[in-house]
C-alpha cells in the first residue's frame, strides 16, 4: 500500500501535472514535425529508353544463343546462327481495381490503378513485366543441303518461339 499511497501523492501535485502536461505538448509536436520532415526516397533508379532497349537487346540475344545451341543438336544441322526480330520492349502491366455499378438499367464501370506509397511518391503497382515479343526468326544452318534438315529446323524453331512456321526461314549458312 506504500506504493499506492506514493503514487497518488505525486499525482496530486501540481508539479507532476506540468511535467505531463509538457511531455504530452512535447509529444504532440514531434508527431506533427514528423509529418512536415519528407520520406527518405529509395534510391530506385530512373530507367531510361536505352536501359530499356538494352534490356530487350540482352533478352533477344540470349534468346538467339540457347536457340542456336538448342538447334545445332539436331541431327544434320552443323553449325547454326540465329536472328530474331523483335516486336516490342518490354512491357508493364499495372495491377488495377474495377468498380461496377447498376442503376436505372445503367451499369457504370470504373478502372483504377492500385497506387503504392505517399505523399508525392505515389506510382502505380507493377503486376507483371512481359518480356519483348519475339515477331520472327531467321535460321542460317550449314547442313540446309538437306531438304529433311532444314523442315526440321523450320518446325523445331517455330514451335520453341511459339510463332507461326510462316514467321520461321531457314536458309544455308554460306
Amino acid at each position: 500500500m506504500d506504493i499506492l499511497d506514493k503514487l497518488k501523492g505525486m499525482t496530486s501535485s501540481k508539479k507532476f501535472s506540468s511535467a505531463i502536461a509538457a511531455l504530452g505538448t512535447a509529444g504532440l509536436l514531434l508527431i506533427l514535425l514528423s509529418s512536415l520532415i519528407p520520406e527518405k526516397r529509395e534510391n530506385t533508379p530512373k530507367v531510361s529508353s536505352g536501359e530499356i532497349l538494352s534490356e530487350a537487346e540482352t533478352y533477344c540475344s540470349d534468346t538467339e544463343k540457347r536457340l542456336a545451341e538448342f538447334l545445332s543438336g539436331i541431327d544434320g544441322a552443323g553449325k547454326v546462327r540465329v536472328y530474331l526480330a523483335v516486336g516490342s520492349n518490354e512491357r508493364y502491366i499495372y495491377a488495377s481495381e474495377e468498380k461496377r455499378s447498376r442503376s436505372d438499367g445503367r451499369v457504370e464501370e470504373e478502372e483504377k490503378y492500385v497506387m503504392t506509397g505517399s505523399g508525392s511518391e505515389k506510382n502505380a503497382l507493377v503486376e507483371t513485366v512481359r518480356t519483348p515479343e519475339i515477331c520472327s526468326a531467321v535460321i542460317a544452318a550449314s547442313g540446309c543441303d538437306s531438304a529433311a534438315v532444314k523442315e526440321r529446323l523450320h518446325k523445331a524453331a517455330a514451335a520453341a518461339l511459339d510463332i507461326p512456321t510462316g514467321k520461321v526461314y531457314v536458309t544455308k549458312l554460306g
